[in-house]
């Protein structure tokens, strides 16, 4: 009997420290369970034999799963437009497209609109570019307009002047607003939606032959004729305006010849011609390749500033000193005269250093050397001016290409460039030209020199 009783009282201890044991281990080493919310005690009516009674019940809750969080989406504006890639300018259009897909990341990166300035872009709205090849033919540009109108493009801009012809009344009529690397005369009878960063073609030969008169030493008139483009880049030059103004300064008109937009053959014809006629400057607007074998042929024919019969020729931008000086070399050069033109990638004003920042940082391996990058760069910087502007009064969602050309184009005034441009930008209603001095450039011994900055005269028929 006391043998049974010990065996039972040991079975019970041994039972009763393992349990204990278990309550150590269990206390000691938490459970690795998810957190849950702190017990709540919740009162609660019942009824018990028929007698309401309140009860007390202890409540653990368990929260929710945390809600994941969706970023907004960004808003997306389009800048660009046509290009002509392919064609006579498709070396411009090129580093233009390179300098819009370039300021377009820079923006987007740090929402300045440039490193000397203090406004921002929206945070919630992203810059993307959008372009199609026109091929410099005008009905292609007209079907391309269409489209990209459709993917709601709310500014646009035109490749060269038989594009600008094609387009201007259909962008006006649609009020949008457009920047333009053709800036013919024809842009401002009457001004419409078409806005220039560079000065017209006739206004950039009103300065050179301002510069050219200064410096006449015979005391006979000096006798100027057009040696331009045969297209209609070429042809808008020749308004009665200009020549008014050049007779009104003291020159005698003698007429004018033309050369291929390319030419296929040395001009040396209509180079004769000038010289027949006894010209002392000539004046045009040429691409770099109509320039530049158009001088070489002057050179070989002993003819220029420096030559056995002496003879200026000076163009109005799209001739880029630029692309001349290494093209031809410091002797084929000699004496050449752009007006309207850009400033040298080594110049110190801080709109290049920000150009050659934006090209280390963007294309370190793919530099683009043409001066072009120049003017697509302007342009990037108006189109997105004109969108950051118009943003202020009206929604994004809810902009229209109106918006932008009144609140946008309408509203940049003294748009400080960083010295891209020849003088601050300026638009306003009936006002398309950004700018009201035109910079005057010659090559001396192998350098392009800055010779003057001279009015923009508005050369051009008001109506």
């Amino acid at each position: 009997m006391s043998t049974k009783r010990f065996t039972h009282r040991t079975v019970l201890l041994v039972v009763g420290l393992m349990i204990a044991a278990l309550i150590v281990v269990a206390c000691a080493t938490p459970p690795t369970v998810a957190p849950t919310a702190a017990p709540q005690i919740v009162r609660e009516t019942v009824v018990v034999a028929g007698t309401p009674q309140v009860v007390e019940k202890v409540v653990t809750a368990t929260p929710p799963p945390p809600t994941a969080t969706v970023p907004p989406t960004q808003k997306v504006v389009y800048i660009s437009g046509t290009q002509s890639l392919t064609g006579a300018y498709a070396e411009d259009s090129a580093a233009i497209l390179a300098a819009f897909e370039d300021y377009a990341k820079y923006v987007n990166e740090t929402k300045l609109m440039a490193p000397w300035r203090t406004e921002k872009f929206p945070a919630d709205v992203k810059v993307e570019v959008l372009w199609r090849d026109d091929e410099l033919k005008p009905e292609k540009a007209l079907s391309i307009y269409d489209e990209l109108k459709a993917k709601n493009m709310l500014v646009y801009r035109i490749s060269g002047s038989p594009i600008a012809l094609a387009l201007m009344d259909k962008l006006n009529e649609d009020r949008v607003g457009a920047t333009s690397m053709a800036t013919g005369p024809v842009l401002l009878s009457p001004p419409k939606t078409i806005f220039t960063y560079y000065p017209i073609y006739t206004d950039d030969l009103a300065a050179i032959a301002d510069w050219f008169k200064e410096n006449w030493k015979e005391s006979r008139k000096p006798r100027v004729a057009y040696l331009t483009a045969d297209n209609a880049m070429g042809h808008s030059i020749e308004i009665p305006e200009l020549r008014a103004y050049l007779e009104k300064i003291g020159y005698e008109y003698v007429g004018a010849q033309y050369v291929p937009l390319v030419p296929t053959a040395p001009p040396t014809t209509q180079l004769l011609w000038l010289k027949e006629n006894k010209v002392d400057l000539a004046l045009g607007v040429m691409i770099n390749p109509g320039s530049q074998p158009t001088y070489k042929e002057m050179v070989r024919l002993d003819m220029g500033p420096n030559r056995g019969y002496k003879i200026t020729l000076g163009t109005g931008t799209p001739s880029h000193l630029q692309v001349f000086l290494p093209a031809m070399g410091a002797d084929l050069s000699e004496g050449f005269v752009v007006g309207g033109g850009f400033l040298s990638f080594d110049d110190p004003a801080p709109g290049m250093k920000f150009l050659n920042e934006l090209q280390t940082k963007y294309r370190p391996s793919k530099k683009v050397g043409h001066v072009m990058y120049v003017g697509g760069l302007l342009e990037a910087m108006i189109q997105t001016e004109a969108l950051r502007l118009a943003m202020q009064t009206t929604p994004v969602d809810k902009l229209k290409p109106v918006d932008v050309l009144e609140n946008g184009f309408y509203k940049i005034k003294n748009l400080d460039t960083g010295g891209l441009s020849a003088t601050p930008i300026t638009y306003a209603p009936g006002k398309i030209e950004g700018v009201n001095k035109v910079r005057v450039d010659q090559i001396q011994k192998g350098k392009i020199v800055n010779v003057g900055l001279y009015p923009a005269r508005g050369l051009y028929k008001h109506e």
